[in-house]
């Protein structure tokens, strides 16, 4: 059997299999289901300073090939994350896990950081500066890359372990934003966040979620994914997670050979609960099909072709 493992920012990951922030909860809902400790890791619901209700409802629209969410980064706060849902997770992950932290001014990115690194549980810190449907906040950092350089700086100031910032797709230059991170310090990058869409329900001529509009993700944004995945990868000297529509071990292999480390599955939960443990299982056989010995061996391996 192939090897699996890879190493993202100086941590060894059994597999690069990743359930994304929003869509795995804090993971002991779906250790319900099947043993997680088969991921490699995961990034737990997105956290934020104070506790959120997040946006009004119908947040959901289905779509072709995808869905539109605009949950609005509804979460217990970081103190109730340290107090109960670290502890919770505890009992059955038995992994180091990526904290995922948002925020609407740079000083609150610093708090909830500083406070997730040090839990001992946390391994990395993913900052999303590209929710693209919360009022006020999120999208404006992740398309500036000088905000988003701001938060960065502000964040490594406070943490000492590994700050990987997840980026927007929703701008002109994908590559100017992940540069300006990496040159603040950032030890990793992820992308891509949700594409931003808007349904509309033909029957009352009004939008489908009360917001508007929301993050569009699914199947139908993987090539973009992988093009900005490429992209950022062939300009930065820091690891990149792929992620954007991905649903198998192909998608999987794919995003690595675009130059992915390690690969995040999001939407992908939501329509089957076991998809990440699916994946992980078939990498072997994709792997024997398509003649890969080693994972990490094919990392940016469209450039070798």
């Amino acid at each position: 059997m192939g090897k699996l493992s890879v190493n993202l920012c100086g941590i060894e990951l059994s597999n690069p299999v990743i359930p994304a922030s929003g869509t795995f909860g804090f993971g002991y809902e779906y250790a319900k289901l099947y043993d997680i400790n088969c991921l490699g890791t995961f990034s737990f619901k997105g956290t934020t300073k104070e506790p959120r209700f997040g946006n009004p409802t119908p947040r959901i629209a289905e779509c072709t090939a995808g869905m539109i969410n605009a949950v609005g980064l509804q979460n217990p706060g970081v103190e109730q994350v340290i107090a109960h849902e670290l502890p919770e997770l505890k009992k059955c992950f038995h992994k180091l896990v990526m904290a995922n932290v948002s925020g609407f001014g740079v000083e609150e990115y610093a708090y909830t950081c500083q406070k997730l690194d040090q839990q001992e549980q946390v391994g990395w810190l993913e900052v999303n500066v590209s929710c693209p449907n919360v009022h006020g906040g999120g999208m404006s950092f992740g398309t500036d890359p000088k905000a988003a350089a701001e938060v960065t700086a502000a964040v490594k100031k406070v943490t000492t372990k590994p700050v990987i910032v997840k980026l927007s797709p929703n701008v002109t230059d994908i590559v100017s934003v992940a540069k300006a991170c990496e040159d603040a310090g950032a030890d990793g990058i992820s992308l891509i966040n949700t594409m931003l869409g808007m349904r509309i329900d033909l029957r009352t001529k009004k939008p489908v979620i009360a917001n508007k509009m929301g993050g569009f993700s699914g199947p139908a944004i993987f090539p973009v994914a992988v093009r900005m995945v490429y992209q950022v990868a062939n300009a930065v000297k820091v690891p990149v997670i792929g992620m954007g529509g991905v649903s198998s071990a192909e998608d999987v292999i794919e995003m690595m050979l675009a130059g992915a480390t390690a690969v995040e599955v999001g939407a992908a939960n939501l329509v089957n609960p076991y998809i990440c443990r699916d994946i992980i299982e078939n990498l072997p056989r994709v792997m024997d099909e398509y003649r890969i010995n080693t994972l990490s061996e094919i990392i940016g391996g469209i450039n070798n072709g």
